[in-house]
């Protein structure tokens, strides 16, 4: 039984490294100042697949020489710090030069478990069309920051209110991105910029939706970038300008289109 299982689990992986490639998928991790996890999110990584793009955000830590080792990935290396959102975007413009369309985001301070990379395979596999899946975290557990369970439900309201989409998670890192088919340009660089792409490749009629993950806060080795009153000032900014949106523009534009193809 023992060796049948094995047998199971090696083909399960060997059939997510062959999708990895099929469907043009890259993992792209943005990094800043997280040397304790970030070998170990590497090497998880690389148990899948050699397609890995890190954006070394102005790192100031060890980051740079624990990067030596991986000099057969694609390495971008930035001056200075400008953000979560700026990273993301330098990683998706490279790699669609290199050609994939989908990039996996996982973020580098170890809360994600990159043996959770076939959850998001499967479910593209089911779907079999473009779409923009989130992972989904367990925030009733214990070692959950409660400025994290705030922001999560906050962030969630949020979304249903300005896209219609209800969803488990909306703040989580760890995601799927079509890329032919989120936005070209964006109006944020920071933290925000994950909320600003959902809802805006929502509103082009992109399925946004969750699949189940594990996630581990380790205060011993996380180290988190987010600052409660600067980064919750620019969410909120953020999202009274989407609601504006949607209810003057995206709203009406849905409702006349559907009133057109009833007609």
């Amino acid at each position: 039984n023992d060796y049948l299982g094995r047998d199971k689990t090696e083909k399960k992986k060997e059939s997510v490294i062959d999708n990895i490639e099929k469907y043009k998928i890259c993992i792209l991790i943005p990094t800043y100042n997280n040397a304790k996890t970030l070998l170990r999110v590497l090497n998880g990584v690389q148990e899948y697949t050699q397609h890995i793009i890190i954006v070394n955000d102005g790192s100031s830590d060890q980051t740079a020489s624990i990067l030596q080792q991986y000099n057969h990935l694609k390495i971008i290396s930035l001056s200075k710090n400008q953000g979560k959102g700026n990273a993301l975007q330098v990683g998706f413009q490279e790699a669609l030069k290199m050609g994939y369309e989908y990039a996996l985001t996982i973020d580098s301070d170890g809360q994600h478990y990159p043996s959770d990379i076939p959850v998001f395979i499967e479910k593209l596999l089911e779907f079999q069309k473009p779409i923009l899946l989130i992972g989904s975290r367990n925030m009733n557990q214990d070692s959950v920051p409660k400025k994290s369970s705030f922001g999560h439900k906050f962030s969630n309201f949020w979304f249903h209110f300005e896209t219609g989409i209800k969803l488990t998670d909306t703040q989580s890192g760890y995601r799927l991105y079509p890329l032919l088919y989120i936005p070209k340009k964006f109006f944020t660089k920071k933290f925000e910029f994950e909320i600003e792409i959902i809802v805006r490749t929502a509103w082009n009629g992109i399925p946004v939706q969750n699949v189940p993950i594990q996630v581990l806060y380790d205060p011993t080795e996380r180290v988190s970038h987010f600052r409660p009153f600067r980064d919750f000032t620019r969410i909120s900014i953020l999202n009274t300008i989407l609601v504006f949106i949607a209810v003057f523009y995206i709203k009406p534009r849905d409702f006349f289109r559907n009133i057109k193809k009833k007609s």
